[in-house]
């Protein structure tokens, strides 16, 4: 989902950047010491996710997982998928240097969007709401990030509108695959290591039977 170097035009780039300054700016606000080994291995994740691309007609797919980085870092999503975006630009040439900045927006805040649905379980006593969640959360960081890609194509022009529509609907698979995947992983998280999953803290417990 990766936006590449010469698409986007000079004020859509631009506001990439903006954006990315200012979200990375809330998103890092009092950040402990101790969240960083969390955030580096969620960020591995993601950017070991992103390297297998599938052409698929003007575009190409491949699992995002920000869905998941959402669920599992909630606020520090942001920065964590921007710092594999960097690297994927610097190291392997995805996308490239001058969308850096959009595309962190995009993906980043699909991340955001899925932390946002994902902290909806608390509003519901459901059985497994973890795996339904999750899956909601999974399905929604990819819809959005899909929809910023394709506002990002259509402001730059309006010879791109085909191409945006392509490259959201080819992105429809991949959001399925998304929803199913993170919905399992925080089912999984959720019985085995219900502390990793963002916004669990000790009240959001205090309902689990003790072992």
């Amino acid at each position: 989902m990766h936006i590449s170097d010469g698409i986007l035009s000079g004020p859509v780039l631009a506001a990439g950047f903006v954006g990315t300054a200012v979200i990375a700016g809330l998103t890092l606000r009092n950040m402990d010491m101790e969240e960083i080994p969390k955030v580096s291995v969620i960020t591995a994740v993601f950017f070991v996710a992103s390297l297998i691309h599938v052409p698929v007609g003007p575009s190409s797919v491949h699992l995002i997982l920000n869905g998941l980085v959402g669920v599992v870092l909630g606020w520090r999503a942001f920065p964590a998928i921007m710092l594999g975006v960097i690297l994927q630009a610097i190291l392997f040439g995805h996308g490239g240097v001058s969308v850096i900045g959009a595309n962190c927006v995009m993906l980043g805040g699909g991340a955001l969007a899925a932390y946002g649905v994902w902290q909806l379980r608390h509003w519901f006593s459901l059985e497994r709401k973890e795996v339904i969640f999750g899956a909601l959360a999974g399905g929604s960081a990819t819809l959005v990030s899909g929809m910023v890609l394709s506002l990002a194509l259509v402001t730059t022009g309006e010879q791109f509108l085909v191409m945006a529509g392509a490259a959201l609907a080819a992105h429809i698979p991949v959001m399925i695959i998304e929803a199913v995947v993170v919905g399992a992983a925080a089912g999984f998280l959720a019985k085995v290591r219900p502390h990793i999953l963002a916004g669990n803290t000790a009240p959001a417990l205090l309902g689990r039977p003790s072992a």
